[in-house]
């Protein structure tokens, strides 16, 4: 391929991806370093991965608009394109005479052949093609057992990696970006036309309440954490009717903050919090590693049993009961609860998390597949590898999964982890006035209980769709099935 080249020196092209931020962009430090700088982000039409969710794709259109402005403000306006980056790239090579490309690694096993092939192809054609780690705090396929394997089980993994997490400190953001010359701009598709945000009707109100998508969110929400919410974390991430958590998964999903910058910011904080509270938040970010390492390693896990005794699992296709779950209409207040809080902000709280995909999987017996599914398209945090590995995980099928005879009591975990019913009441306002003692159990109230609350089971509240104990009874036989099957 010919390549023209600028009077103002060399010009690198940018490609964003999931990586939608500015500082600890180590793609976009490098590109810094030329005489001009071309970020572009291209809307993937054949893409061999799976499109997103409507939830990550609302989240997308915001962020994108973000980073615009992040980007012009530093000189550099953000491209938008669509089609087969491995067409588009190379045309803008040609187009801009670009001695460079480059990306940050993505780590989705049906991403990486198709970005190994590009680069392939650049480099063939006389340009410096390079990628970079940042949205992880390890790479997934090199970090092995001392047996050569990878890791199928969280603690020994979060033991190899833990020494390791602080060894790179996060980048800064570039001062400046050197604009492609005036005679060279390229016209940019309008971010309105993508059609990324949801119309008529438009369910985004409450993601629009919850959310604020960018790197500055993230950024505000990591201080607001670690000011706010770290101290006690250990202690009172479980409660779902508090605001405990960080919030900060949709952010790490699109690559609006790395966990570099999280663990950093953690080792500089002042803050009151004890040991405890920060040994435990570090593992949570190491769960999300853990996840990306068995995705990377098993690239299968979205779609197949990671233990294959599973594949004679006897699941229950029962679409009544499935839509049920999915709108929070199964009786079981706490279940029910996060249901409806998914649905109005795109995400859950994880205890809760637990709770219905246990339900779901084991109460109703339904495949975990169609539960992975649904939180892809309805979660604002949603990712390949977090999100499989933690529906397996429930399910029983998984890598270091929790035993399928782990059913979750929907009652007890309510009574446990939402004692007064804050959570249930905050999401299920039909039943804001039932007392407290009743609240996880409304159909043990009685009448004069009922009556008084406004509360009529069966009618603007379901009775329990199924039995605890039976359910409970027939999940277990059927795993003694696979078991002895085995």
């Amino acid at each position: 391929m010919e390549r023209t080249t600028t009077s103002d020196g060399d010009t690198a092209i940018v490609w964003f991806r999931n990586d939608l931020r500015v500082s600890d962009n180590a793609a976009l430090m490098a590109a810094s370093r030329h005489g001009a700088v071309l970020p572009v982000f291209i809307r993937e039409t054949n893409s061999p991965a799976r499109p997103l969710g409507a939830a990550r794709t609302w989240w997308l259109h915001h962020s994108l608009e973000r980073l615009a402005e992040k980007l012009e403000s530093l000189g550099a306006p953000l491209l938008l394109l669509s089609g087969d980056p491995a067409r588009i790239i190379p045309d803008l090579v040609q187009a801009t005479g670009a001695a460079a490309v480059y990306w940050n690694r993505r780590y989705d096993p049906r991403h990486q052949a198709a970005d190994a092939a590009l680069k392939a192809q650049l480099q063939a054609d006389g340009l410096s093609a390079e990628s970079f780690a940042g949205q992880l705090l390890h790479e997934p396929m090199r970090l092995k057992t001392g047996g050569g394997t990878y890791y199928k089980v969280y603690s020994p993994f979060w033991r190899a990696m833990e020494p390791d997490i602080e060894k790179r400190p996060p980048l800064p953001a570039p001062d400046a970006l050197p604009p492609l010359p005036a005679k060279l701009d390229i016209a940019s598709e309008a971010l309105a036309g993508w059609g990324l945000l949801p119309v008529a009707p438009d369910w985004s109100g409450g993601m629009n309440e919850a959310w604020t998508p960018g790197e500055d969110g993230a950024r505000a929400r990591l201080v607001d954490f670690l000011e706010n919410r770290m101290q006690g974390y250990a202690e009172r991430r479980d409660i779902p009717g508090v605001d405990a958590t960080s919030g900060l998964s949709p952010h790490l999903a699109s690559g609006e903050i790395t966990p570099a910058q999280i663990i950093e910011a953690m080792r500089v904080a002042d803050t009151d919090a004890s040991s405890s509270d920060l040994s435990k938040f570090r593992k949570e970010v190491g769960w999300r590693e853990f996840s990306w390492h068995l995705l990377a390693n098993d690239p299968g896990l979205p779609d197949r049993n990671h233990n294959s005794r599973f594949d004679a699992f006897p699941w229950i296709r029962n679409e009544t009961a499935l839509q049920a779950w999915q709108k929070g209409l199964t009786g079981y207040p706490i279940v029910d609860a996060g249901m409806r809080e998914l649905w109005r902000t795109g995400w859950m709280h994880n205890r809760v998390r637990m709770v219905v995909a246990s339900f779901l999987t084991k109460h109703l017996m339904i495949d975990w597949r169609e539960g992975e599914a649904w939180f892809w398209d309805t979660l604002v945090d949603a990712d390949p590898a977090s999100n499989a590995a933690s529906w397996q995980w429930v399910a029983g099928s998984g890598a270091d999964a929790a035993p399928y005879f782990r059913i979750f009591n929907p009652v007890l975990q309510g009574e446990k982890f939402d004692p007064d019913g804050a959570y249930v009441r905050a999401n299920l306002p039909e039943l804001g006035k039932m007392p407290s003692r009743f609240i996880h159990r409304p159909w043990e109230a009685p009448d004069s209980v009922l009556l008084a609350a406004g509360v009529r089971l069966g009618k603007n509240y379901p009775e329990p769709i199924i039995d605890h104990q039976a359910a409970r009874q027939r999940a277990l036989a059927a795993y003694q099935q696979i078991k002895d099957a085995a």
